[in-house]
């Protein structure tokens, strides 16, 4: 029997644990299909943007993690749209046909449709945002320290980050310690400039998505470090050096760093009703799409409403896709072997945040946790949660090194050509 041929789009948490599990069962090919050569490790993006972590601390490439699995193979293409009836995906390099098709590309930033703020805001969703984040804030520091004008200085200096997820939080705490013991250390001549780190979010609550006492306990923890939190207010306009509010208030600086929204990304070829809330993919209880008989979705790119625990439909969190990619692959084999395929059912494990040095709040299996214990068990999960061994062993090094050292020695602007000259060949070649 041929093997049963599985294109995978996205290699995220959801897409590398269903390729994981299907690898070295030679009754399935895959064909992992991702715009990037490498996974990366999105709970850690801040950390590289804010220069205490390295790319390659967090990232891994395709060819070399599935390297030795004759049943996997990884195309770099950009999805342009599926032909269901013929049972193929048209890439931006070719096609590839299917007998299953899963996709499991995860989510992308959304601005709710202002114009102003996808312009002029940073984003915070990949390692090009991680990286281009570090360039345009040590940038915009170096510039600081040749500007005489007290406002233009201070508007320079002057941090928004908008929304109090778990990114918000973590990144506003981030900037507050580097204030703390990087910032006027390495740039005395900012001391007495004014400079602001704001959290800003249109909800009530700091991550709204955890229990009251975690909400509060960060809350507090911002507060003392220094950042101040505005709640209740909802971003209407950033046209770069002005951010204003529902309210009619306003905040005069040049960066506002963008947490505060995703969306899912509609799929050509697909019918309109099979888009959900948020340009979700609508999928029954075993992830196939409604309307489907061999198309997939997993992660946050889908939604499910068949899983009693979550009649809404899954948090857009990690464990979820992990926990997704797993089942579907049981599932694609309990298919061949004419076993009973199993519902996937979401287990909850808990949600947690950092906020600052010796500061974070978790919540695990309805016990609240906070402060040293609560940072050590965040630093425990990220670790092991890493893909292999020599993430976690740079990543452990480098945490390790700043944490001793109140201070990590990564802020370096790195400007490549935006589109490198083989790049330009190779774009040419194929159209």
């Amino acid at each position: 029997m041929d093997p049963k041929k599985i294109v995978i789009v996205g290699g995220g948490f959801a897409g590398i644990n269903l390729a994981n599990r299907l690898a070295d069962d030679n009754r399935f090919h895959i064909t992992l299909v991702d715009r990037n050569n490498y996974n990366f490790f999105p709970p850690l993006l801040y950390q590289v943007a804010t220069g205490f972590l390295e790319v390659s601390n967090i990232s891994y490439p395709f060819r070399k993690l599935f390297r030795g699995k004759r049943n996997v193979s990884y195309r770099m293409a950009e999805f342009l749209r599926v032909d269901a009836g013929e049972n193929r995906v048209i890439l931006s390099n070719g096609e590839l046909t299917y007998d299953y098709l899963v996709f499991a590309t995860g989510t992308e930033t959304n601005y709710f449709g202002m114009e102003n703020v996808r312009k002029n805001a940073i984003p915070m969703k990949t390692i090009n945002d991680a990286v281009s984040m570090r360039n345009v804030l040590l940038q915009r520091m170096e510039r600081a320290t040749v500007i005489e004008d007290p406002e233009e200085k201070r508007r320079l200096l002057t941090i928004v980050v908008a929304g109090a997820g778990p990114t918000g939080v973590e990144l506003s705490g981030m900037f507050a310690e580097m204030r703390k013991n990087v910032i006027l250390k390495e740039y005395p001549e900012f001391e007495g400039a004014g400079a602001k780190i704001y959290l800003v979010d249109g909800g009530s609550k700091v991550l709204a998505a955890m229990s009251e006492k975690s909400q509060q306990d960060s809350y507090e923890d911002l507060v003392k470090i220094g950042v101040e939190v505005k709640l209740n207010m909802q971003v209407k306009d950033f046209d770069g050096n002005i951010v204003t509010f529902a309210n009619g208030e306003t905040i005069e600086t040049n960066t506002v760093i963008w947490a505060a929204g995703v969306t899912a990304t509609r799929f050509e070829g697909l019918p309109a009703e099979a888009f959900g809330r948020g340009n979700r993919l609508m999928v029954d209880r075993y992830n196939k799409l409604r309307g489907s008989e061999n198309i997939y979705a997993i992660g946050d790119t889908c939604i499910s409403t068949e899983d009693p625990g979550f009649p809404q439909g899954h948090p857009q969190v990690a464990q979820v896709a992990i926990q997704q990619g797993q089942n579907l692959a049981r599932n694609f084999k309990s298919a061949l072997s004419g076993r009973t395929l199993s519902e996937f059912r979401y287990f909850d494990k808990g949600s947690m945040a950092i906020i600052s040095r010796n500061r974070a709040v978790a919540d695990i299996f309805k016990l609240h946790f906070k402060g040293f214990i609560a940072w050590f068990m965040w630093l425990f999960v990220h670790l092991m949660s890493l893909i292999n061994y020599r993430n976690r062993l740079a990543t452990l090094y480098n945490w390790a090194w700043a944490y001793f050292t109140k201070d990590q020695s990564l802020r370096f602007i790195i400007r490549p050509d935006p589109k490198p000259h083989d790049e330009r060949v190779i774009t040419g070649a194929a159209k």
